[in-house]
């Protein structure tokens, strides 16, 4: 799960000013945690305690309410009784990394990552994007290879992955929605080799930076391996000690932190 979480730390800063290139650091003084690490992290709580996915998204929202979400999820987070707002923006994708770890089968993946979607994010495209997430991350994870990773995402989804970074980013512009970000978030992984590249490739399009990077950066640790070390100390450093205590339990029951 620190791989979606160093995504979303070190795409931070470059959310509002979009950047082109590979060529940034990693960590500065202004580089935090956003609405991507509070809501996966819930994501993780839920599946480890048994929770309902509305519920914890409303708890974790409202402990921590200056996280950055949309402004239509924030008028859900503050209404009980809110339900599903056909939403299609990548909030559902951001979100549901932990489900790739937790499930056993294709099936019980797909079938959770709808659910997590579900009590917000209820237009097909929304759901779609939470189920291509999870599922490539469950792939990753379980010893696919690149090729069958993209061609099974492909097949199920009918994203455009055989396009390239280079061919993408001259014209690629900040894009909340999952069908602009989920695909692009998954090239940047398929055209690394290590968790960093991932990361660093996905900011490099210029978009919704640390969401792009989350995605990327979930994928790629679930197909390369841990978090590098001083990567990991870095995004434990940044978060508060509930939060950091539910990376921590969940990758010690799934993960491989």
């Amino acid at each position: 799960m620190l791989g979606a979480i160093a995504g979303d730390i070190i795409g931070s800063i470059y959310e509002g000013s979009p950047i082109k290139t590979t060529d940034f650091p990693l960590f500065g003084p202004h580089n935090r945690f956003t609405d991507d690490t509070v809501l996966t992290i819930a994501t993780a709580d839920a599946l480890l305690n048994g929770l309902d996915y509305a519920a914890v998204y409303r708890a974790y929202g409202r402990r921590y309410p200056n996280a950055g979400y949309g402004g239509n999820f924030i008028h859900w987070l503050l209404a009980d009784q809110a339900g599903p707002y056909q939403s299609w923006g990548n909030g559902s994708a951001m979100r549901v990394s932990p489900i790739g770890w937790a499930f056993d089968t294709s099936d019980e993946v797909l079938a959770e990552a709808e659910r997590s979607a579900a009590v917000t994010h209820n237009h097909p495209e929304g759901l779609k994007g939470a189920q291509a997430t999870a599922l490539a991350v469950y792939l990753a994870r379980t010893g696919h290879d690149k090729a069958a990773l993209k061609q099974e995402i492909e097949r199920r989804f009918g994203y455009n992955l055989s396009r390239s970074l280079a061919e993408i980013r001259p014209g690629y512009r900040f894009d909340v929605s999952c069908q602009g970000s989920v695909p692009e978030a998954i090239i940047a992984f398929l055209e690394a080799t290590d968790v960093e590249e991932a990361i660093r490739l996905a900011i490099s399009l210029g978009g919704d930076s640390d969401t792009l990077a989350c995605l990327a950066g979930a994928i790629a640790e679930a197909y390369f391996g841990p978090v590098p070390a001083e990567m990991a100390g870095e995004v434990q450093r940044r978060l508060p000690a509930d939060l950091l205590a539910v990376v921590e339990a969940f990758s010690g029951r799934y993960g491989r932190e």
